[in-house]
């Protein structure tokens, strides 16, 4: 069962005239990948399993301690073809290949395709996983709405699912440990002239949402003196974004190389960083995008009433992000205030530091002589943290382009991460 083959076959679903692919929760794309998975599973031997929240689960073997292996299907609107195809079809030809070769493993082994991971279609990240683990309530959840107004719960329900059976997973508790590969987000590895490497931590991050209101109006006969204009608001406060999200933090010092000796070969991670109390300032490096805005009126010729935005912000500890929020949004209260607007700030969803099991990163670092990063992005991996030991592996991803149409990975490279992963799979199972 080659990985390249099972990603040709759903290379067409979900693709958009740019290139790039749209496959939100419950949305045709994500339902024709679901019955892809189903008849993949089935073409393996395996078990499938669907709980109440549309995670797919595919079993060889049931039983307690089972090692869960997988990723999701799910993309943003316009992403890339591999963040989540990638490590399901590879979690798929991993077993295919130990199958064939008559291996008979020693604890029970599943394959998961989690919903809705993007948070593209409701807002809300890992949205299946949460579910899972008890992260989110199924009344919150199922409360989610598009932005065509319709709920998670009708969306289930037009699928065909009962939205009563939501909630937290009981096949989690015959789990015993996750492994989840992933595409490279971001490019750590080429440098390290690696082609797969192992997760240590993810970034704290969350989602955040801003209403600026003011007051609708003719665009050619009110005077600027005159308005009340929230885009200028959100304009003032996007590029206020910007400057905290990249600017000095008080107090710190310069960075230090800090090898924390997970790998044989050496840490490929950004260097950790030590404040002597006596250097001059560090920048703060931390991310905060306002990727989506929707504009009311959204008329060419008319003031906008209101301009709602959401804001996506990740920083290297939990007190750094909050501090970068903070600060966000006493700006946005300060423009709001300059322009006779107001605004309403809101946490949609928010996800602390996550540091991977420590000595099954070790293990997995040692057995593939692989170099250890963290990532900013979130992951289905993330949330299963808290629940039971979890451990990523990311293939090499030369761009480090991301959630775009470009985003990428060799053949070579992918080979190399089901290599891995088959490895995992062996000294794990």
């Amino acid at each position: 069962m080659d990985v390249s083959a099972l990603l040709a076959q759903i290379e067409a679903i979900g693709r958009t005239p740019s290139g790039g692919y749209t496959r939100t929760s419950w949305d045709a794309p994500t339902m024709e990948l679901r019955e892809w998975f189903a008849a993949t599973a089935t073409a393996l031997d395996l078990d499938l399993t669907e709980d109440g929240n549309g995670n797919q689960v595919a079993w060889w073997g049931r039983g307690p301690d089972a090692l869960l292996v997988g990723s999701h299907l799910d993309s943003v609107v316009e992403g890339g073809p591999l963040d989540g195809p990638l490590g399901v079809a590879s979690a798929l030809a991993a077993v295919g290949r130990l199958k064939a070769s008559g291996v008979q493993p020693t604890r029970p082994i599943a394959v998961a395709n989690f919903t809705d991971e993007e948070g593209a279609r409701f807002g809300v990240a890992c949205l299946g996983s949460r579910l899972a683990t008890g992260a989110i309530t199924p009344d919150a959840a199922l409360a989610l709405r598009d932005d065509t107004g319709t709920s998670l719960a009708e969306a289930m329900a037009a699928q065909g699912r009962d939205p009563r059976a939501a909630g937290p997973s009981a096949w989690l508790d015959e789990v015993g440990a996750y492994v989840e590969l992933h595409v490279e987000q971001g490019r750590w590895l080429a440098p390290a002239e690696a082609a797969v490497g192992v997760a240590t931590a993810i970034w704290p991050h969350g989602r955040y949402r801003f209403d600026f209101c003011g007051q609708g109006n003719h665009a050619g006969a009110t005077a600027m003196a005159d308005r009340r204009d929230p885009m200028l608001a959100y304009a003032a406060t996007v590029l206020a974004a910007r400057e905290l999200a990249s600017g000095p933090l008080e107090g710190s010092g310069p960075s230090q190389d800090v090898n924390d000796g997970d790998s044989p070969r050496g840490s490929a991670a950004r260097p950790a960083f030590v404040d002597d109390g006596d250097s001059p300032r560090r920048s703060r490096d931390a991310r905060a995008t306002f990727g989506r805005v929707q504009v009311r009126p959204g008329s060419t010729n008319s003031i906008p009433s209101r301009v709602t935005a959401w804001l996506d912000a990740r920083a290297e500890s939990t007190a750094e992000l909050d501090a970068l929020v903070r600060g966000i949004v006493a700006r946005a209260e300060a423009s709001a205030a300059a322009e006779g607007a107001t605004v309403e700030f809101r946490a949609e969803s928010t996800t602390g530091a996550v540091e991977f099991d420590h000595a099954l990163r070790h293990r997995l670092a040692a057995l593939l002589d692989a170099p250890v990063l963290p990532t900013g992005a979130g992951h289905d991996a993330g949330i299963l943290a808290a629940r039971l030991p979890t451990a990523m592996l990311f293939v090499r991803n030369p761009t480090g382009v991301s959630h775009a149409p470009e985003e990428s990975a060799t053949d070579e490279d992918i080979e190399a991460g089901v290599d891995a992963l088959t490895r995992v799979i062996e000294e794990l199972a």
